[in-house]
């Protein structure tokens, strides 16, 4: 090898014909070759892919949300004729087959007033999804609106509102939501039946649990987005993006926000099972999801008021006891695989 070959085989140049240089293969691509690009979106969706659980986690609530969307249009005539008889019964129709076991008519059994439980179990996981999803709705909005606010503007501002917020810690969230439905159910009941139609007022009580259980989630999320806004404020980009003249409200939902995404969507999925299990615990005490609407948690109380020492009807806990459990367990899995997928001390794949 010459001494100009030497030198193209140093710099990584192809040889030129007829040299004695290394020759490249068609057999696959160059060490050397430059790697394609992937986002960070891209990077935490194949690490998610590949963690089985979350996975699986994220199937599961697929087909829990879906069958409690379409199982109040499998009792029509043209689709029950489909369907097992089992998947047709109305949630609400009554019968005279009280307390009956599970078999091949009813999958769960029935209740103490003869209806189908496993129409009702999908129903109140309807409610208890609504609810939760509505619930961390409320406090996305609230908490990443407040964090975001104060750790940019910082300064005394930050000071005041954080102030606010470790004040609203200190409060036991699950009573203040139970001393706001026990006061404002009945003034709220009877203000949205004079102001929109009589029927209006039995949306209270869900309207109340809706408002009382977001304004207690948030309070975390505001802390976590504001701790991430702190970090990003002082970045280049942030400088550049003000230098060039970008409004404060501009660099904070167009550069700032972005950047925190991912952490705010894993934590959206971690607030989801405490606003569930709020919400199931008020109704087992009575103050959630009234009659002849149904949740999870009324669904345990139902189960739960008719054990005695002569019999137990142990099919009226268990599957709601189940479904609440899963889907508790797999929004939990989820979350802490998205956590995981958004991690990024996690290294970059190539």
């Amino acid at each position: 090898m010459n001494e100009n070959g030497a030198r193209r085989e140093a710099r990584g140049d192809r040889p030129e014909p007829g040299s004695t240089g290394p020759q490249t293969t068609s057999s696959g691509p160059s060490p050397l070759a430059p790697r394609p690009h992937s986002s960070p979106r891209q990077r935490a969706w194949r690490r998610l892919r590949r963690n089985r659980v979350a996975v699986f986690s994220g199937l599961f609530l697929f087909a829990v949300v879906l069958l409690a969307l379409i199982w109040p249009g499998l009792e029509r005539p043209g689709i029950a004729s489909l369907v097992p008889r089992a998947m047709t019964w109305a949630p609400t129709s009554l019968s005279d087959a009280q307390f009956q076991p599970p078999s091949a008519t009813h999958w769960f059994g029935t209740d103490v007033h003869g209806r189908d439980l496993l129409s009702r179990v999908f129903y109140g996981a309807r409610i208890s999804l609504v609810v939760g999803v509505v619930g961390a709705v409320v406090s996305l909005v609230i908490g990443v609106l407040w964090g975001a606010i104060a750790g940019y503007v910082g300064g005394r501002w930050d000071s005041v509102l954080m102030r606010l917020v470790d004040v609203l810690y200190s409060l036991p969230s699950l009573v203040f939501v139970i001393v706001l439905i026990a006061l404002l159910e009945e003034p709220f009941k009877r203000w949205l039946s004079w102001n929109f139609f009589p029927e209006a007022g039995a949306a209270a009580n869900m309207l109340l649990l809706f408002a009382g259980l977001g304004a207690v989630s948030w309070l975390t999320m505001a802390r976590i987005v504001r701790g991430q806004v702190l970090s990003l404020r002082t970045r280049p980009f942030v400088d550049a993006s003000r230098a060039l003249g970008a409004s404060h409200t501009r660099i904070l939902l167009r550069h700032i926000l972005p950047n925190v995404g991912g952490i705010i969507i894993t934590y959206l999925t971690l607030t989801i099972p405490s606003i569930l299990l709020y919400e199931s615990f008020l109704s087992y005490l009575g103050l959630g999801i009234q009659p002849p609407q149904a949740s999870l948690g009324s669904l345990l109380a139902e189960g739960a008021a008719q054990i005695n020492p002569i019999r137990i009807y142990w099919w009226m806990i268990v599957f709601p006891a189940l479904t609440l459990a899963s889907t508790l367990f797999a929004l939990n899995f989820l979350g802490d695989g998205l956590r995981d997928a958004w991690d990024p001390r996690k290294t970059v794949e190539r």
